[in-house]
């Protein structure tokens, strides 16, 4: 059964940081990536990593905080996310690809986790 199971998420103070698991079962895809969706707002791309050259790729707004990462050997993704915002509270969701399509923004997703909540303090 192809399945992905994000972890990590919680309540975290302003400025700190957090790091998202997300944890792939049943095959490996080309690509995985991460979304997220604030309370009220439409589930928006963050970023992208593909599995054989970890090539990355962001949204323009989440390039200074945000950082992805895959680790092969535990068929895991990752995302880091730096000096956290209250508006960074969203459920973060873990997505995967069969291919690499482009832009990532606009491609939807094959398979998706059942999300992680953030919730960032002021």
């Amino acid at each position: 059964q192809v399945q992905l199971v994000e972890s990590g998420g919680g309540l975290v103070q302003g400025g700190g940081s957090l790091t998202l698991s997300c944890v792939a079962s049943g095959r490996t895809f080309s690509s995985y990536g991460w979304f997220r969706q604030a309370p009220g707002k439409e589930r928006e791309f963050v970023a992208r990593v593909t599995w054989s050259s970890a090539s990355t790729y962001y949204a323009d707004a989440m390039k200074a905080r945000f950082t992805i990462s895959r680790d092969n050997a535990k068929n895991t993704v990752y995302l880091q996310i730096g000096s956290l915002q209250p508006e960074d509270t969203a459920v973060y969701y873990c997505a995967a690809w069969y291919g690499t399509p482009w832009p990532p923004e606009s491609s939807v997703p094959n398979v998706w986790g059942q999300g992680t909540q953030v919730t960032v303090s002021s």
